[in-house]
């Protein structure tokens, strides 16, 4: 698949860009310390992560690759604060994720995280413009005065090709219409990190090739740390760097040429 780039960001996310704080380069946004997890199965103790590190600099455009059972999807729920560990730490922008109350964790989350699923986990009953609205009104802390960014929303799903689409309900869009309005709605807020969860695994390859295009767009352009796992190794090219996991642990740990 080429990997030429051909969207525009929005002018919105461009602006909001420009204003923040600058940050110390290289600055960590995930680190994972030891992480073991064990599954218990009736009297057996299955081991998904075996004392695992890692860390994802801001920036960067992660890929975690490895076959079904490798760890990879665990490790991202772990960092999503979606599961606790068994043993070990994980930090997001240098909290302690593992030592917070569930209060504290859904803060973090909601603040720092955007979440990208295979399954789109789209609210139903909404329209497309509603789902985007929910997710901002969630971010700021479920306020029902939150206005949101309207200009965003409309530039967001022009850019994802998604114009006139905005009143449509999730059942009258295409499975790659269905990803691209998902992908919108968990970088509205512009969080610290996105965690895409084989994000192009109900696709065909078109569509496929559009979320990506925007994935590593957001990366390039923005500096949206992303972290995605996938067992499609045509995929993992769009990142800037690619670990894969085998049997609970990282086996190799590679910068990519792009």
């Amino acid at each position: 698949m080429s990997r030429e780039v051909q969207f525009e960001i929005p002018v919105a996310m461009m602006v909001e860009k420009a204003v923040q704080p600058s940050v110390e380069k290289e600055r960590s946004v995930v680190k994972a310390v030891r992480l073991e997890m064990h599954y218990r199965m009736g009297r057996v103790t299955v081991p998904a992560l075996r004392g695992v590190d890692l860390e994802v600099l801001e920036g960067e455009f992660l890929s975690i690759t490895g076959s079904s059972g490798s760890g990879k999807s665990t490790l991202l729920h772990i960092i999503g604060g979606l599961l606790s560990p068994t043993g070990g730490k994980i930090f997001v922008r240098g909290e302690e994720m593992t030592s917070l109350s569930d209060s504290r964790k859904t803060q973090l989350r909601r603040r720092e995280i955007g979440f990208v699923f295979q399954r789109f986990n789209l609210f139903p009953t909404l329209s497309v413009e509603e789902n985007l609205k929910l997710a901002e009104r969630i971010h700021s802390g479920g306020s029902p005065r939150h206005a949101g960014n309207g200009a965003l929303r409309k530039e967001l799903l022009g850019l994802l090709g998604l114009d006139g689409k905005s009143g449509r309900r999730p059942r009258e869009l295409s499975g790659g219409e269905q990803q691209r309005v998902a992908l919108a709605r968990a970088v509205m807020n512009r969080p610290a990190i996105l965690l895409a969860d084989e994000p192009t695994g109900n696709l065909d390859s078109s569509n496929s090739e559009l979320v990506l295009r925007m994935l590593q767009k957001l990366n390039r352009e923005l500096g949206q740390t992303v972290v995605m796992i996938t067992h499609d190794a045509d995929a993992a090219a769009y990142s800037t760097r690619m670990v894969h996991m085998k049997d609970g642990r990282i086996e190799n740990d590679t910068a990519l040429d792009r």
